[in-house]
């Protein structure tokens, strides 16, 4: 299975992990360890899953507070559960996995807000991920506007 399946299984897992965990209020060692469980991570790009969830939760206050700004006409408060894990894990990877270009981070993100989001949240996702990527990784963003 290729690397790029297996990260987008992670990510398919995340979502569900996240809401796992902010519902209910379980440590994230435990939720973790019940999608071990739970699920066949042979196919899923286990270093990922394990990054991800446990810096979210590390991280919480700065994934919060990088996209938040950016809700424009919704409070954090307002967000369904789907929607703010699926803004926590894009977060997540545009402040720390600078490996991971911009581009597939928020395509990722809207994939995950398609899959898994209520109707049409894919599209307030994308303006949210593309807005903290001009925050975020301005120099990434501008080299790549600039070269398109």
């Amino acid at each position: 299975m290729s690397k790029i399946k297996t990260r987008q299984k992670a990510r398919r897992l995340l979502v569900q992990a996240l809401y796992s965990w902010e519902l209910s209020g379980t440590d994230t060692e435990s939720v973790e360890a019940i999608f071990h469980t739970d699920n066949d991570m042979s196919k899923v790009d286990s270093q990922l899953f394990h990054d991800v969830l446990h810096g979210v939760a590390k991280h919480l206050a700065q994934i919060d507070s990088a996209y938040q700004p950016h809700l424009v006409d919704r409070e954090h408060s307002q967000l369904d559960p789907v929607s703010r894990a699926v803004l926590r894990i894009s977060t997540y990877e545009l402040l720390h996995s600078i490996e991971v270009p911009y581009k597939v981070v928020i395509n990722e993100g809207v994939n995950l807000a398609k899959t898994f989001g209520p109707t049409d949240a894919y599209k307030f996702i994308n303006g949210v991920l593309d807005r903290v990527a001009e925050a975020e990784r301005s120099i990434e963003v501008s080299a790549a506007q600039s070269s398109g």
